[in-house]
């Protein structure tokens, strides 16, 4: 942001290939979050600015079509750019991938994960394990290039595998010289997962590193306060937003909002509202699943993000993880004290915090950070993160 005359303007627009994301708020992929559903709300909210990437596609599963798989990459009509994430560790499958989507018209922009830090994916050498092997890097970015033609191709990574095996800037210059867009650092290494704070200063330092293609931030994004703080401080050209919209898809509201310099737009909803919301949320997800219990099931794992720093009895809680209709959630959410006003400090972490974790890795990993071997398709599985 940069003030003028004491007006704020709005900052550059963020170029994904052909794509002006304006302003620069991108949505960050989320297994079992940012489906369909998730992502129509969160554009509802944002009067469709911003980029909204589905949920993290395994490469694998997409070339043998996987029924799941299928209708994980369906997009609602309204939703432009379409935006996917591939995750793959062999350079052959997500080729086949890219190109496979490429040739059936299945999207406008290709991400590719490099941050999941689960333990059973690093140990197969993939996630965030795998830009420690720099020539596997490149031979992934390499095939997906080309197969993409004129999609643009994107890239979400961590810092490295813990503080002693930083691989963020080889990876970034790796990826310039491959032909990626565009790249977005999560500021943590795999050792910390999600736990203590993320490193700002790491996504300047990419950022010098590689002026040639656009640099995202991602990491401890609470509030649309936290977005501008992270562009003012890193000089980075956009933000992507993973945990910070857990419960919260009016963000994007406060998102747009502040990068277009309306802080009173900013949403501070009260309990009613959050309930209706919530009740939208769910039915959303029934039509999609096609089947309403099985839509208000999925959006049980919602409803503690949701109802953070409200009064709500334990008792109640209880009910309302075991919801199996939009009629009781609906019931239950009425006895409510519906009046209560946004709660003070109910914007910090959600979902997972855990840290300072081991990292599993396979045999011999780390001795030569250019070997290719060592990666199995065991590593491809259908987990995410970053």
């Amino acid at each position: 942001m940069r003030e003028n005359g004491g007006m704020t303007t709005l900052p550059p627009a963020l170029a994904i290939g052909p794509h002006t994301v304006q302003p620069p708020v991108v949505l960050a992929p989320m297994a079992g979050i940012t489906n369909a559903p998730f992502r129509t709300l969160c554009r509802e909210f944002s009067q469709g600015k911003g980029l909204y990437v589905s949920e993290m596609i395994t490469t694998r599963a997409l070339v043998e079509r996987n029924e799941k798989t299928m209708q994980l990459i369906h997009f609602d009509a309204t939703e432009k750019p379409r935006s996917i994430q591939l995750y793959g560790v062999d350079p052959a499958t997500v080729g086949k991938a890219v190109r496979m989507i490429v040739e059936e018209d299945r999207a406008d922009h290709i991400d590719l994960n490099f941050g999941c830090p689960v333990p059973k994916v690093t140990r197969k050498g993939g996630g965030s394990a795998l830009p420690y092997k720099r020539n596997l890097l490149r031979a992934i970015l390499k095939e997906a290039v080309a197969g993409a033609g004129d999609i643009p191709v994107t890239m979400k990574m961590r810092k490295g595998i813990d503080d002693d095996h930083l691989t963020y800037l080889d990876a970034g210059r790796i990826a310039v010289e491959e032909g990626v867009t565009a790249i977005a650092l999560h500021g943590r290494t795999t050792a910390q997962h999600y736990g203590g704070t993320a490193d700002w200063e790491a996504i300047a330092r990419l950022k010098e590193h590689v002026p040639e293609i656009p640099v995202l931030g991602n990491g401890d994004i609470w509030c649309a306060e936290d977005a501008l703080r992270m562009v003012r401080e890193t000089g980075c050209d956009g933000v992507v937003v993973g945990r910070g919209c857990l419960g919260r898809p009016w963000l994007f509201n406060d998102l747009v909002a502040a990068f277009e310099g309306r802080p009173q737009d900013m949403f501070a909803p009260s309990l009613r509202e959050v309930a209706a919301v919530m009740l939208r949320h769910a039915t959303l997800l029934g039509e999609w699943i096609g089947d309403e219990a099985r839509g208000v099931i999925d959006f049980r794992k919602h409803v503690a993000w949701y109802l953070k720093g409200f009064s709500v009895g334990s008792e109640m809680r209880g009910k309302l993880a075991v919801i199996s209709s939009l009629a009781e959630l609906d019931a239950h959410l009425s006895e409510l004290d519906l009046d209560q006003p946004w709660p003070e400090g109910a914007d910090g972490p959600r979902g997972r915090t855990s840290g300072n974790n081991r990292v599993v890795l396979p045999d011999g990993w780390l001795k030569d950070p250019y070997d290719c071997a060592g990666v199995s398709e065991e590593a491809e599985l259908d987990t995410s993160g970053g």
